[in-house]
């Protein structure tokens, strides 16, 4: 069973940077997409930034130009460094990996950490 886990979030000022790790309990060769998702109380879980087994990136228009996203296959370890925080990006943010297995594509979730963005 594949697990992700992701670590560091918590308290920044505005303009402040965090970086959001991802761990994953087996190689993350096996992923064929991962990414960064958010979600705030009341609303729908949304796309950060997207990370494609050939290294393509993209980003949400609202984090463009601050957040990135990238892995270090030998850590099994994916990350989003996030610069020029604002308080509208406080939310609770979890990682994602997707497996195709033969027709079926297989989802994967962390538990999600809170970032909270506030003078």
């Amino acid at each position: 069973q594949v697990q992700l886990v992701e670590s560091g979030g918590g308290l920044v000022q505005p303009g402040g940077s965090l970086r959001l790790s991802c761990a994953a309990s087996g190689s993350i060769f096996s992923f064929n997409a991962m990414g960064w998702y958010r979600q705030t109380a009341g609303k729908e879980r949304e796309v950060v930034a997207l990370l494609g087994s050939s290294g393509s990136t993209n980003y949400a228009d609202s984090v463009k130009g601050r957040f990135t996203i990238s892995r270090d296959n030998a850590k099994n370890t994916m990350y989003l460094q996030m610069n020029s925080l604002k308080p509208e990006d406080t939310a609770v943010y979890y990682c994602n990996g997707g497996i195709w297995a033969g027709l079926k594509y297989y989802n994967y979730w962390g538990q999600g950490t809170q970032v909270t963005v506030s003078s």
